[in-house]
């Protein structure tokens, strides 16, 4: 069993930026991809970044590439979402997910293990 957390949500104005976090329980998570997606009121769950096991390999959803960054520390059994450049659209439930696949992954079904989610609420 692995336990996900996530941390760091939170309200913020359009352009700043914040950092969310996710430590993993139970198992290490260094053999294993992982995932951040989000999910608006009445919209799907959309896939927001992915990271391979080592950090060499990263994917990132159209509509934030360029203000976001994946990252782990496979020491502290832990993954970071850096969300700079903000917007109203990213406001979401952020989800990170571990996925027991070694490579990149972004789609919902390929992941094994969830988070309860972090609230980020954007404002104009």
């Amino acid at each position: 069993q692995v336990q996900l957390v996530e941390s760091g949500g939170g309200l913020v104005q359009a352009g700043g930026s914040l950092r969310l976090s996710c430590a993993a329980s139970g198992r290490p998570i260094s053999s294993y991809a992982m995932g951040w997606f989000r999910q608006a009121p009445g919209k799907d769950r959309e896939f927001v970044a992915t990271i391979s096991w080592s950090g060499g390999s990263t994917k990132y959803g159209d509509s934030v590439k360029g203000r976001f960054t994946i990252s782990r520390d496979n020491a502290k059994n832990t993954m970071y979402l850096q969300m700079n450049s903000l917007k109203p659209e990213d406001t979401a439930v952020y989800y990170c997910a571990l996925s027991f696949s070694q490579v990149p992954r972004v789609l919902t079904y390929e992941y094994d293990y969830w988070g309860q989610g972090t609230q980020v609420t954007v404002s104009l």
